[in-house]
């Protein structure tokens, strides 16, 4: 059995991955696991990640967890070009830097504007208070800033003159706060301009392949009970 990837494009870091290995060329079998049903609770996946988490990489009878992980053993396994994750020790340095940064930072800030703007009443059936939503997008501004100023700066991308994989972490995270309904390149000229340079590097096509689902998550159903009563404490853990 070659590459298998479990994902689901609902998921910000299942996204990057995704981009990355399509625009690579590297082969991979596709294994979809539908989170807003719950798939990823199931005993099978947990056979597969028993942190009951996507995304996951199996490649024969080796099995690899963590989205940036799975990132890192791609660029070592297959041919990339070298801007993804430059041999340049300082270059690198820049892409792992923000990697490091984006975790509780812009992915925690894009997934509890998502979340609180469109999943809890939507999806779940909950309100989410006025405070609390307000709170949510100043801090999820305040990200913005700070990756306008620290990282992106005046450069074409966050690292230099081409894209590498903190440009594509970052706009699977951003996607997710479009998906919401938040204009987060409104008013911010150079933030909306090193958005188009990613897209038009990534590919159009492939771009708006892999944030279809998420484009229109405000289209989902209501959840399931049962389903409901499952995801409920993951969800509340995972944007505390």
């Amino acid at each position: 059995m070659g590459l298998e990837l479990y994902l689901d494009l609902f998921s910000q870091p299942c996204r990057v991955i995704y981009i990355f290995a399509k625009k690579n060329g590297i082969p991979f079998q596709l294994r979809a696991v539908d989170l807003l049903k719950g798939q990823h609770l199931c005993d099978a996946f947990a056979q597969v990640n028993p942190l009951k988490k996507v995304p996951a990489l199996k490649d024969g009878d080796f099995t690899l967890t963590e989205s940036v992980a799975i990132l890192l053993y791609l660029t070592s396994k297959y041919k990339v070009p070298d801007y993804w994750y430059p041999q340049d020790l300082q270059a690198r340095a820049r892409v792992d830097e923000y990697l490091a940064w984006q975790h509780t930072a812009l992915r925690r800030n894009c997934l509890r504007a998502l979340w609180y703007k469109v999943m809890f009443p939507v999806f779940l059936g909950e309100q989410v208070s006025s405070e609390l939503l307000e709170a949510t997008l100043a801090e999820l501004d305040e990200t913005l800033q700070v990756l306008e100023d620290k990282f992106l700066q005046n450069k074409a991308f966050l690292v230099g003159p081409q894209i590498s994989l903190a440009d594509l972490v970052a706009i699977t995270e951003l996607m997710h706060a479009v998906g919401a309904g938040c204009q987060v390149f409104q008013g911010r000229p150079k933030l909306a301009a090193w958005h188009r340079r990613v897209e038009a590097a990534v590919g159009e096509g492939l771009f708006q392949e892999a944030h279809e689902v998420i484009l229109k998550v405000k289209d989902s159903p209501p959840a399931d009970p049962t389903i409901k009563q499952k995801v409920m404490p993951r969800v509340l853990a995972l944007i505390r």
